[in-house]
């Protein structure tokens, strides 16, 4: 009997989830989508929008042992988790010790723990050709002051990826961690609460990173740095000293260690 080839979303009720929610199922060979967030009124509605069956998991990934209804759910019915898109994540742009303990408890939580017992959970249920989609940032490539933890957790994101993409080469399985730029999400409307952050020298649509993603999903790449802005960021963190690169972040913020 052929196993249902089945996506799961994580952060599925907004930003750029839900939009590889939308999209997906016109792009890829699936029966069935599976949802996860927090809001479950969020996910009803976008699984009305969605040509294809729909499951969904209304879950707070920070959470002890709410993994659990899924895993169920995964043993249950055994399908073929063709797609892994871990969009979960947040983050706070903050002095350091001024970031409340539930926030940096929060963001390590969702951002590298819920994210890697995800991939744990789905990975009995993939097979050669499946693919685990991990968003990352450019931050990852380079410290970021008054973003420090948020930049680390996607520096553990990208790194996890990258070994696990070769680890699970002989079973045909991809991993792919993709790092945007800026992009306009309602991310900033908590990352940012404060103002810390003023200068946005590029904001890149969703759309457009969900579009180089799927295009990047087809290739054999471990990480993908969507949009020339971002590129090119990407390629001066690796020429310069880092010491360099966060003066001149700070600078343009006009942020100071004080």
């Amino acid at each position: 009997m052929t196993k249902r080839k089945i996506a799961v979303i994580t952060g599925a009720s907004s930003g750029i989830g839900k939009l590889f929610a939308r999209e997906l199922p016109a792009k890829f060979p699936l029966d069935e989508v599976w949802l996860v967030a927090r809001s479950e009124a969020r996910l009803f509605a976008l699984g009305e929008e969605l040509p294809v069956p729909v499951r969904i998991f209304p879950i707070d990934l920070t959470k002890e042992g709410c993994l659990a209804p899924l895993k169920r759910q995964l043993e249950e019915e055994q399908p073929d988790v063709s797609i892994l898109l871990n969009a979960s994540g947040y983050g706070k742009f903050e002095r350091f010790d001024r970031i409340a303990e539930e926030d940096a408890a929060g963001m390590t939580d969702l951002n590298c723990r819920a994210l890697t017992l995800m991939m744990h959970a789905v990975l009995p249920y993939c097979a050669a050709g499946s693919i685990i989609v991990n968003i990352a940032s450019v931050a990852a490539f380079q410290p970021v002051p008054f973003g420090a933890e948020y930049a680390a957790t996607k520096a553990y994101v990208l790194s996890l990826s990258r070994a696990v993409n070769k680890e699970l080469r002989p079973r045909g399985i991809r991993v792919l961690a993709v790092c945007p730029y800026w992009t306009k999400t309602a991310f900033f409307d908590r990352a940012n609460k404060q103002s810390v952050i003023t200068h946005f020298d590029c904001m890149y649509e969703p759309a457009f990173i969900v579009k180089k993603t799927i295009k990047a999903m087809r290739r054999r790449r471990d990480y993908v740095v969507p949009g020339f802005v971002a590129k090119a960021t990407h390629a001066l963190t690796k020429l310069l000293p880092h010491s360099f690169v966060m003066k001149v972040f700070l600078a343009q913020q006009k942020l100071k260690n004080k």
